[in-house]
């Protein structure tokens, strides 16, 4: 397995819930692609199994979506 170098996803807030972060990437249609990738194939969140959209993402937390990518939340200035 190859440690990809994740992708930055900068918020301006304490912390995003993993559905609006996803939204922020521009890889799905419509939240309800999301919701249903999130209940099919879920993602990794810090190494954990993840399926909920509301899942408080805080800023060095790693989201893992396989084949799509590797990403770390980062806090704006």
């Amino acid at each position: 397995m190859t440690m990809q170098n994740p992708e930055k996803i900068t918020i301006e807030t304490d912390y995003i819930p993993l559905g609006q972060c996803i939204k922020l990437l521009n890889i799905f249609d419509s939240g309800g692609m999301i919701k249903t990738f999130l209940q099919d194939e879920g993602v990794l969140v810090n190494g954990e199994m993840e399926h909920r959209r509301g899942r408080k993402l805080y800023p060095y937390d790693v989201i893992d979506m396989g084949d799509i990518g590797v990403y770390v939340v980062t806090k704006g200035e």
